[in-house]
């Protein structure tokens, strides 16, 4: 062969084989940036939710990397209505719209019952859970629970109640001390707006079994203890505490009966202030001049915030805590460890002296000044029950129309 010829015939083979190298790699590349878009893990945070659960979708890749089923028990009917109404349908959603079936969902509830939610986790254990949230009735029955699916190699959450002396792998509630701190301001503002002299204020709590009520006590009481300090609150009392609605009922009027001079009363759920701002009203105490305090944002307490009865409750958006619980479950159910975005706090467990990771929502302080902005907004309540009756008018004053 010529030379010419030979330089050409070298020149073309080093062009093609060049095209090949290129097409190889560009083909490589594709297959390697499809192989990573495939197996992406999603990274949510803690203020990643929203009403319309839009980000729950974003974990479906870890729905298609996990295995086996979740389960959800939750306490009991009696202490709020919020766990049928609000926290088993907005996790059912939650799981559906990450990518589960319905088949590799169980939810539950214990009916007040210990024997009952531990039976039912044993169960759910049994029939393929993998991952379990549960709200404890108490940190006993919490316990017994974490202590069975840790040794079956299932991963609890503590849902908006810890477990102490439990073996949980996560928490996930509202910042509960800053429930009690917004308790505590919402009735030193009320006490301002009504102009109630001298108050001499009963101080009630919830169930002493309930870690939730003790941090709920420790953020009020940091409101509360300088006034009492300084002399200008009186602390009339301090009831052992229940979440039971007529036992409170039962303190409260024992107190009451002793002590006449109570004007303002530290209620911790609108449960429990609901009879006892009822009792009042039997005994002609007017709007405005009798401060109670409440929490959950139920239709009864949001009526009787409405009408002047009650101070304001906290309100816990149970969608966010309920997307939370979810996204965690959905990251342990594949094996990937949550983001450090969506596990934005420690809890500390007081018996086992450890800090238990969280994920700490924010809760809102509810008056009739900002209840259409939140509770409206968010639909948590029918504004058909909401302002039916009596409290139509109210509704009107506060800015509320349907």
């Amino acid at each position: 062969m010529k030379s010419r010829h030979k330089r050409r015939f070298l020149s073309f083979a080093i062009g093609a084989l060049s095209i090949m190298l290129a097409s190889c790699g560009s083909a490589a590349s594709t297959s390697s940036s499809s192989s990573s878009s495939s197996g992406k893990i999603p990274v949510i945070s803690a203020t990643s939710f929203t009403r319309d659960f839009s980000v729950m979708k974003l974990l479906r890749p870890l729905a298609a990397r996990g295995k086996g089923k979740v389960a959800a028990i939750m306490p009991d009917t009696v202490t709020s209505a919020r766990y049928t109404e609000f926290d088993q349908p907005f996790i059912q959603k939650a799981l559906l719209d990450a990518g589960l079936k319905p088949s590799q969902i169980i939810i539950q509830n214990a009916q007040g019952s210990d024997s009952t939610e531990l039976t039912d986790a044993q169960s759910d254990i049994a029939n393929g859970a993998t991952v379990l949230l549960m709200d404890p009735l108490d940190s006993g029955v919490g316990a017994q629970i974490e202590s069975y699916a840790k040794s079956h190699g299932v991963y609890v959450i503590d849902y908006d109640r810890l477990t102490l002396g439990g073996s949980r792998a996560y928490y996930v509630s509202f910042n509960n001390v800053r429930v009690g701190q917004l308790l505590g301001q919402g009735l030193v503002s009320c006490v301002a707006a009504w102009n109630v002299s001298n108050p001499h204020v009963l101080v009630m709590r919830g169930a002493p079994t309930d870690n939730n009520a003790t941090l709920f006590y420790q953020g009020y009481m940091s409101v509360l203890n300088p006034l009492f300090q300084s002399g200008k609150w009186v602390d009339v009392g301090q009831p052992a505490g229940t979440w039971d609605p007529p036992t409170a009922l039962t303190e409260f009027q024992q107190e009451y009966t002793a002590h006449h001079d109570i004007n303002a009363a530290l209620v911790p759920n609108d449960e429990n202030a609901a009879p006892i701002i009822h009792y009042l009203q039997t005994l002609g105490i007017k709007p405005h001049t009798f401060p109670i305090t409440g929490q959950d944002a139920t239709l009864t307490g949001l009526q009787n915030v409405l009408s002047g009865y009650q101070c304001g409750t906290v309100y816990k958006p149970i969608y966010l805590e309920a997307q939370a619980a979810v996204a965690l479950a959905m990251y342990l159910r594949a094996g990937v460890k949550p983001p450090a975005q969506l596990v934005n706090g420690t809890t500390e467990d007081t018996v086992e002296h450890v800090a238990v990771p969280s994920v700490l929502l924010t809760p809102i302080w509810v008056t009739p000044q900002n209840m259409n902005s939140t509770i409206v907004a968010d639909k948590f309540v029918p504004v058909s029950q909401l302002c039916s009756g009596s409290y139509a008018s109210d509704c009107a004053a506060a800015g509320i129309s349907y």
